[in-house]
């Protein structure tokens, strides 16, 4: 046995034996036959979505899709919930919420050390499991529609829920870089579990985000700008390549120290206000880098009949 013999496996159940070198276009699109889109996250409070929209407005960029409450979405009031999925609703925007509580909150800390971090952030026990089922109900309710996801269990859960009715078919399943997956095996796996759209490791090349795409057909919700915690790269010369050779994709513009400082509930209003007007700025400057380099890449118009909009 040699490697080509491990490859020919690989292939011969549809996983790609080597990472896709030659970088093969895409022919996989959005339901409305587009490329690419924008995501944005850290839209923490309804105050910094509405800086945001009027940014987008502004430089006439669409963004669609925004990543909320990272700080964790029980640490909103019902009201400002709702007023977030009012704004939401009315800018046609799609809102994935990052329920709370989660592992980081509870009070084992294996996963607060060096090395028990690496076991990543998954939940403990069923109670764990039934608070933020609970809590994404409850969000649902409200009329949110989208929710992140950082464990495989609990995104197996929520799929089977949503089979039996507990949980409306329009809700969405988002699968964090924070659950750690960067292989076309990991890729057919979530698709298989219920993920509508999956956000790999950060740092993949383009190599590995092609064979990535090869198997699986949601999007793939790809870092071009990532805290400096993260590894502080930036992409946006990248673009053109990763829409050819990944569609359907979102960007995601993450720029910023940390997500422990950035995304808490002592930051200011105006901080986060700021904060989300650059990153539309920069999806401005990766849209005309992709316009000028890949004009064959079309980003979707504002609010697609397909995303997860609030219904308030």
């Amino acid at each position: 046995m040699n490697l080509d013999d491990v490859r020919k496996a690989f292939e011969n159940i549809g996983i790609p034996g080597r990472d896709l070198y030659e970088l093969p276009t895409s022919s996989k699109h959005f339901p409305d036959g587009c490329n690419y889109r924008i995501e944005i996250s850290g839209i923490e409070r309804p105050s910094t979505l509405q800086a945001m929209v009027d940014e987008s407005e502004k430089r006439d960029i669409p963004v669609h899709r925004v990543i909320g409450t990272v700080m964790g979405a029980t640490l909103l009031s019902d009201k400002e919930l709702e007023e977030f999925a009012e704004r939401a609703y009315s800018a046609k925007i799609e809102v994935i919420l990052t329920p709370g509580p989660r592992s980081l909150w509870d009070n084992g800390r294996q996963v607060a050390t060096p090395e028990g971090v690496l076991s990543g952030m998954r939940f403990r026990g069923a109670d764990q499991l039934s608070y933020v089922v609970y809590e994404i109900k409850r969000l649902i309710e409200m009329g949110f529609r989208g929710f992140l996801v950082v464990d495989e269990g609990l995104l197996w859960l929520l799929h089977e829920l949503k089979k039996i009715g507990e949980i409306p078919r329009d809700v969405k399943f988002k699968v964090s870089v924070f659950a750690g997956h960067g292989s076309p095996a990991s890729a057919k796996l979530l698709e298989s579990l219920g993920a509508d759209t999956f956000n790999p490791l950060a740092d993949l090349s383009l190599p590995q985000l092609a064979s990535l795409r090869a198997v699986c057909n949601i999007p793939l919700d790809v870092h071009v700008v990532l805290f400096d915690s993260f590894g502080g790269f930036n992409r946006f010369y990248d673009c053109p390549e990763i829409v050819r050779t990944c569609s359907p994709v979102y960007f995601k513009i993450e720029p910023g120290p940390s997500v422990g400082s950035t995304y808490r509930p002592w930051v200011s209003p105006d901080s986060l206000g700021f904060q989300a007007r650059e990153k539309v700025k920069f999806a401005e400057i990766i849209h005309g880098i992709i316009e000028r380099n890949y004009p064959e890449g079309k980003i979707s118009d504002k609010g697609p009949s397909d995303l997860a909009i609030p219904k308030p």
